[in-house]
């Protein structure tokens, strides 16, 4: 990246207010760094004000930017001998597309996989001699494919379900494949199985067979050692997921035994001899470093937040994303140094978020509290609930919620029942009676803060993206008395008609979640579906969408807006040129700005 800005730059800078120069100032993603050429690193960055791709040659300290496209890119993956960088070319932001790549010094886009019609991506493994990649693909009509590809050669179908599948990883010499399938028709719990490049099977591994608990599985990488048939996954036997290695030659299976209480994954380190444990427990993370010879665990240091993303280098050393609810992130190493450091303006920082434990129906609930420093409540609060479902809030930097905070709100944001990091049970439990059991945990949460003196009961916004944001159309109209106004950006806000318009591994996770289809299970989607509750909305609703989005697609919004149109409810919509949210800088102010207008012009805040 070259030096952009210099002192008109930093003058404006005074005179911009915190929560844009959050969005605006420049960041970075951890470089992704080839196998074979480990100087050779791709990276992430919204430096031109557009989420977009760049090489790193760190010999040379050049960077250069990779992709440019108006609605940006960050789908790219680096070849293991550091020759090509691959990257998905959809239509604005529809994941529709094919895989591009361009050589890594730069050069002209060529046609990844010739033969490969567009779909909707499921995993990428590319191999170590240059010229082969697997490729997985998704479609309404053909469910999951996947394929061998061969440069100068036709591409190889070696897989086909109509459950959705993806391709896991490419062994370090090419010889086997594995893949994450769910082909028992639970797409929350996926089994594996392991191929070769022709398609026959070597191994499977399935942990929803003859069991009462639903558990899954997870690819996390093959050894990389030529020969080494060592496949390290996830599992979730005793309740959360924990890594183990499965040989799948001899079908030994190594159980690690980490005395961690919270999810853990891994990945190898590069000479195969440990692993880089990274532990999300409670909003928090740390890594460990877990040596196979000795089975010693030794932490990794870290400061105290989370880690978004680590590596482990060839010199032993780690790099890692961090960041925490106060200080912005940085790509860090254990060596002491700034791995990245983009120029231009510095983000400001924010307050840190205090944690909260509330008893639900569940159990216990934990919530993510910030609020303006020194301000006493009951203040206005905003309750912005995260998406996923199967995701979760931590103690990590955000600029959405520091721009309430700077403008006087608290902000609660809410780990409810469906939410990672706290347990197996924790994440299954919102099946069947979806979106209502979130909704109970954020109705006690509510309940604390109002009680508690941090809320304002007259000023309460229900806010959130995605699946946080059809929590918050189906909280305004089966709630209709408990929030003052609603923001929902990219919803679901017609159950059914978003089920029959969406991707199809959408489709497939919400058969799991619901029990089946609409036409199967009616009475559950209509239960789950915000246009169910319509009528019941007291409160202002402001919407915001992508017309591109494939995941909560623009018709089923467009029917919940004109029942609010028809009843004269209080309403405003945004549409805007992209998918599943943006990557350009500007309009994300934008609707930021918009957001914070609404709520000031309702609340009077």
């Amino acid at each position: 990246m070259t030096e952009s800005n210099g002192p008109a730059a930093a003058e404006r800078n005074e005179e911009m207010p915190d929560w844009e120069q959050r969005f605006r100032a420049p960041r970075v993603s951890l470089p992704d760094w080839a196998q074979d050429a480990p100087d050779r690193s791709l990276f992430v960055s919204n430096a031109t004000g557009t989420y977009e791709l760049y090489a790193w040659d760190r010999a040379t300290g050049g960077q250069r930017q990779v992709t440019d496209r108006p609605n940006g890119t960050t789908d790219g993956v680096l070849s293991p001998d550091g020759t090509w960088v691959w990257w998905f070319d959809d239509k604005d932001g529809d994941e529709f597309g094919v895989w591009r790549r361009q050589p890594f010094g730069g050069g002209e886009d060529e046609l990844a996989t010739p033969g490969l019609e567009a779909s909707y991506p499921s995993g990428l493994a590319l191999g170590r001699d240059g010229r082969t990649a697997v490729v997985g693909r998704s479609t309404d009509e053909d469910g999951t494919t996947i394929y061998v590809a061969r440069t100068g050669e036709d591409p190889v179908e070696i897989y086909r379900h109509r459950e959705s599948a993806g391709v896991g990883d490419l062994s370090h010499d090419g010889s086997l494949i594995a893949i994450e399938h769910t082909e028992h028709g639970d797409a929350m719990h996926s089994a594996l199985r392991v191929l070769r490049p022709d398609g026959t099977a070597v191994a499977e591994l399935d942990d929803t067979k003859g069991g009462t608990e639903e558990l899954g599985l997870e690819v996390l990488g093959f050894a990389p050692v030529d020969g080494d048939t060592r496949l390290l996954i996830g599992h979730q036997r005793r309740g959360r997921w924990e890594p183990l290695v499965w040989d799948v030659a001899t079908g030994v299976e190594s159980d690690l035994e980490l005395d961690l209480p919270g999810d853990v994954s891994a990945e190898w380190y590069p000479d195969g001899t440990g692993l880089l444990i990274a532990h999300s427990f409670e909003a928090r993370s740390e890594l460990f470093r877990y040596d196979l010879a000795t089975r010693d665990l030794v932490k990794v240091p870290t400061p105290a937040g989370s880690v978004s993303g680590a590596t482990a280098r060839p010199d032993g050393s780690v790099e890692y994303l961090w960041s925490s609810s106060a200080e912005p992130s940085t790509v860090r190493s254990t060596t002491g140094k700034v791995v990245l450091d983009p120029p231009g303006m510095k983000s400001p920082g924010s307050v840190p978020v205090a944690d909260v434990w509330v008893e639900g129906p569940g159990g216990r609930i934990h919530a993510l509290v910030q609020k303006p420093a020194g301000a006493t409540g009951p203040l206005p609060t905003v309750f912005d609930i995260h998406g996923g479902p199967t995701w979760h809030d931590s103690d990590a930097f955000a600029a959405g919620p520091a721009a309430w905070v700077d403008h006087g709100y608290a902000v609660v944001r809410v780990n409810y029942r469906g939410s990672t990091g706290y347990g197996r049970a924790w994440t299954d439990a919102l099946k069947h009676r979806v979106g209502l059991i979130e909704l109970e945990d954020i109705a006690a949460v509510r309940d604390w803060a109002i009680t508690s003196g941090l809320a304002d009961p007259s000023r309460l916004i229900l806010t959130g993206g995605s699946w946080g944001g059809y929590l918050t159309l189906l909280g305004l109209g089966t709630q209709p008395g408990a929030w003052t106004l609603g923001i929902a950006a990219v919803p679901v806000a017609d159950y059914v008609t978003a089920y029959h318009d969406e991707m199809e591994a959408l489709k497939a996770m919400d058969r799991t979640l619901l029990g089946g289809t609409p036409e199967e299970v009616p009475e559950r989607f209509e239960a789950s579906s915000p246009l169910t509750y319509v009528d019941q909305v007291k409160a202002p609703v402001y919407i915001s969408a992508g017309v591109n989005d494939p995941r909560c697609p623009i018709r089923q919004i467009d029917n919940y807006v004109k029942r609010l149109e028809k009843r004269g409810a209080v309403h405003e919509v945004y549409r805007y040129d992209a998918g599943h949210g943006s990557l350009v800088v500007e309009e994300r102010i934008k609707q930021v700005g918009l957001e914070l207008d609404f709520a000031a012009r309702h609340l009077g805040a």
